[in-house]
């Protein structure tokens, strides 16, 4: 599956409608988003199963304001409508592999997550 383009207003349908959602938030101006583009959209094409989705900043300032965003290019993964990581920077294919890897072993039934975003203190 190609990555797809990713709007406000189809934000939290995609999100909390499929089981694991990968979101690049990028612009075009900026240079490692460039560079990461052809990592996250070979990764899409390995992992059908898995929804890319790609928010051009610049085009969704809303969002990108909504979602907090500071950096970019900014990877969050979300599970059965969980966010589960938020990191800015660019991965290699290898870390974009095992952060995949991560989200489908995931247990997220069994996961407490506080407010932001992070499991608490056993």
């Amino acid at each position: 599956m190609a990555t797809v383009d990713l709007t406000a207003d189809k934000f939290d349908q995609t999100v909390t409608g499929n089981d694991i959602v990968l979101v690049d938030f990028w612009a075009s101006w900026c240079g490692p988003c460039r560079a990461f583009a052809p990592t996250f959209e070979k990764a899409s094409e390995t992992h059908p199963d898995v929804v890319f989705a790609k928010v051009d900043t610049e085009a969704e300032q809303s969002l990108a304001a909504a979602a907090n965003i500071r950096s970019i290019p900014t990877l969050m993964v979300f599970k059965k409508g969980n966010l589960v990581y938020n990191e800015a920077g660019a991965l290699p294919p290898t870390a974009l592999e095992d952060l995949i890897g991560q989200a489908r072993a995931l247990d997220i039934e069994q996961a407490e997550f506080n407010a932001a975003g992070e499991k608490p203190a056993e």
